[in-house]
């Protein structure tokens, strides 16, 4: 099986596997750098796909782009919509058409009755999922238990470390 993919009709793949297998072997690798177009405005860039960021204007930005979190938001989207399709089609469920509709906002602590923190704010996640097609009610179970497997969905469930160090370009001042 060659990244998480059967290699014949007759391979299966178990639950974890599928949803491993959007995530591949390869770290991820992206350049953001400022534009210059505006005070706030990035260039991104991953492989041969150039995007923008920028803050609303009343963040002080221009509005050329999505922000951070709106790009947080259509990943975690788009990883939940290509896992359910990805499972969909292999178990051959009769999905047609799946929908992610997400938000994201910062919420006290105290009023979250199911999370760990207690004092403070944290960030809260809404993802709707609207799965069309002619579904029994344990085929959309099942695709939801698959949405939450997602890799992306995984990553910002589980502990991160993000590593940031200075790079010897640009020199010292």
């Amino acid at each position: 099986m060659e990244y998480g993919y059967p290699q014949s009709a007759g391979e299966k793949l178990t639950d974890d596997e599928q949803a491993e297998s959007m995530s591949g072997p390869t770290p991820t690798v992206v350049t953001v750098e400022e534009s210059g177009d505006g005070k706030f405005t990035q260039s991104l860039q991953s492989g041969p796909h150039q995007l923008v960021a920028d803050e609303p204007e009343d963040a002080g930005g221009d509005n050329l782009g999505p922000g951070p979190y709106e790009y947080i938001l259509m990943g975690l989207g788009a990883c939940t919509s290509m896992t359910v399709r990805m499972y969909a089609d292999r178990r051959e469920i009769p999905l047609e058409r799946i929908r992610v509709i997400l938000s994201h906002q910062k919420v006290h602590a105290k009023d979250c009755e199911d999370c760990e923190t207690k004092e403070g704010k944290i960030d809260e996640i809404v993802r709707e999922i609207t799965l069309e097609g002619d579904l029994t009610g344990e085929q959309r179970e099942k695709l939801l238990d698959i949405a939450n497997r997602c890799p992306v969905h995984r990553t910002l469930t589980s502990e991160i470390k993000v590593r940031t160090r200075l790079s010897s370009a640009g020199g010292a001042s």
